[in-house]
């Protein structure tokens, strides 16, 4: 490796490092004082990130990259707009640093409280999405973290536009410039050197495809904060109002294919099936959705291709849908847990007791009762942003806003005591 790309890595991960140790120690208003500037800064500089990515999305259209991804890769006027409303929102929310999570006394009359503070530096590693750019700068400035991001190639124009920008709002702030850093070397070779920065980097968040988290897992040293895809179910039971459920599927299809809370199979108790089963289908059908159907189904719809045992485990992030028939609760509770990610499902039931069933037995982070998977999101959540959607067990679960990039101290308070 040359050494200017080296130095690169190196430069500003240790800038991130020390920055860290600053911005841990600013009030809440600095914090929010900074995140409005950058809010207007991208507002101003919205024709500058735009034709940035247009560089990005014209060579991405040259090399192949599916609607899919191009469609996460756009950027327009609307989109920079509401990413800085996110930053607004978030400067709008009470800060979490310094919270009190417990305090007790102990018999031989110490004090313990236990308080939340900042992680230290953060390792953002995602896709073709820019908007993560500025989801995750917000919410780490906001929980008095540095951020080190390293997106991907094909948005490289558009996040150094961005960074750019927030860079130079923080100038107008009291935060560290050196807060927010890019790593513009996006080879291969230093994304493994990346994952490796132990005393320098404190948590890796991998955002994207499954390839790239699992990338990350293998590959790193330093702890991994997982993130994971999305084969996300909506199961349609007996007694679904017909209207209501065909309504949720849509939406959780179409409403945006390319995000990984979108459905990828939809589920369908047999009975249910035979009344409003045709229904579904074209309704499906009409809004350009290709569905793949369940054998069980495959002689009324001659024209479907069968879905295969592939198709139950793919994250199609397409307006392309999976149709699994089943004979019960139990048997979609057991085709979830087997292909699901472990994201979002639904059940769309007037049954109660099938509610709570669905609950204690589906192995997800997100469960939904009579409503679309699309609101496993950050700001649908009233966390402001989201830095990912964790499907892990361990720290945090679900949409991580920012308790989630919150670490906690102890503080013990005595007056002389000694052990014995």
């Amino acid at each position: 490796m040359n050494d200017t790309k080296d130095n690169e890595l190196i430069y500003k991960a240790r800038s991130a490092h020390e920055a860290s140790q600053i911005i841990a120690a600013k009030s809440t208003e600095e914090k929010n004082d900074a995140l409005n500037h950058i809010a207007v800064s991208l507002r101003m500089h919205a024709a500058e990130i735009i034709a940035a990515n247009q560089q990005d999305m014209a060579q991405a259209q040259q090399n192949g990259m599916t609607n899919s991804l191009l469609d996460r890769l756009m950027l327009n006027s609307d989109r920079i707009d509401a990413m800085a409303h996110a930053l607004e929102h978030l400067a709008d929310l009470p800060d979490p640093i310094g919270d009190e999570l417990e305090n007790w006394d102990r018999p031989n009359g110490l004090n313990i409280k236990k308080i939340r503070v900042p992680i230290g530096v953060i390792g953002m590693v995602y896709e073709a999405r820019p908007n993560v750019t500025v989801d995750a700068a917000g919410l780490c400035l906001k929980t008095g973290n540095s951020v080190y991001l390293r997106g991907s190639a094909s948005a490289l124009n558009t996040n150094k536009a961005i960074v750019a920008v927030i860079r130079e709002a923080l100038k107008t702030s009291t935060l560290p410039v050196d807060s927010v850093q890019l790593l513009e070397d996006t080879r291969h070779e230093t994304a493994d050197q990346f994952f490796r920065l132990n005393g320098l980097i404190d948590v890796l968040i991998p955002r994207g495809s499954s390839r790239l988290i699992q990338t990350v897992i293998k590959q790193a040293s330093i702890p991994v904060l997982e993130t994971g895809a999305g084969n996300c179910h909506v199961f349609i039971d007996e007694t679904a109002k017909p209207e209501m459920a065909i309504s949720i599927v849509l939406n959780a299809k179409t409403q945006r294919p390319s995000v990984c809370n979108t459905i990828e199979t939809v589920i369908v108790h047999q009975k249910w099936f035979e009344k409003f089963g045709p229904d579904l289908i074209d309704a499906l059908q009409t809004a350009n959705v290709s569905c793949r159907i369940d054998p069980v189904i495959a002689g009324q719809f001659p024209a479907l291709k069968i879905a295969t045992e592939d198709d139950w485990a793919t994250e199609y992030l397409d307006k392309i849908i999976a149709v699994k028939i089943v004979a019960s609760l139990d048997e979609a509770i057991a085709h979830i847990n087997k292909y699901g990610t472990k994201h979002s499902e639904s059940i769309i039931t007037e049954n109660t007791d099938h509610v709570s069933t669905f609950f204690k037995f589906v192995d997800a982070s997100t469960l939904y009762h009579n409503a679309s998977t699309r609101f496993t999101d950050g700001e649908e959540f009233g966390f402001g942003a989201e830095i990912g959607i964790s499907t892990q067990k361990l720290h945090a679960r679900g949409p991580m806003g920012l308790n989630a990039l919150t670490s906690i101290k102890y503080l013990i308070e005595g007056n002389g005591q000694i052990r014995n």
